[in-house]
């Protein structure tokens, strides 16, 4: 799966890391990494249908007939945004084919022609190549970041209360 992925590795003073290897053994660590995977999957899917940016902040290429970008025209792509999570590790991203597209952008050239065709709006369009801009949606803005400690923080104060 092509996305983000955080994991665990327990460190610190002896009497903190006795506690964390009590939580550890109640296996806490996969309902925390299945709550930071799922909250990582809902900013993704909010960075997609609402904020519209990449995780920098930076604001998508609009496409060329001037519309927003992914979740109009990446309705699969929305529905798409899963994740995975172990007992050390939660991921999440998109499986969709086109995902990659999105991500990093593309050129697309023609294999089997000189021209690509296709039609857009009513009008027929020819061209030698199509460039794809890149339009980030994976991965973690500083807002990001800061709600996942958070949670995380919540979580073992809660488990070790």
């Amino acid at each position: 799966m092509d996305g983000v992925s955080i994991s665990v590795e327990l460190r610190g003073f002896e009497a903190a890391e006795l506690k964390l290897q009590r939580l550890e053994q109640i296996v806490l660590g996969a309902e925390l990494m299945d709550a930071l995977g799922r909250l990582g999957q809902q900013q993704t899917k909010r960075r997609i249908e609402v904020e519209k940016t990449t995780p920098d902040g930076a604001a998508w290429p609009r496409t060329r007939d001037g519309r927003g970008a992914l979740f109009v025209t990446g309705a699969h792509l929305d529905r798409s945004i899963d994740y995975e999570a172990s007992a050390t590790e939660a991921r999440w991203g998109s499986g969709f084919i086109g995902a990659r597209v999105h991500q990093y952008g593309a050129v697309i050239t023609p294999k089997n022609a000189k021209v690509l065709a296709f039609v857009q709006g009513g009008q027929h369009f020819f061209a030698k190549k199509v460039t794809i801009p890149s339009r980030a949606y994976v991965g973690m803005s500083e807002a990001n970041k800061t709600e996942m400690v958070d949670v995380a923080a919540r979580f073992v104060a809660g488990a070790a209360a």
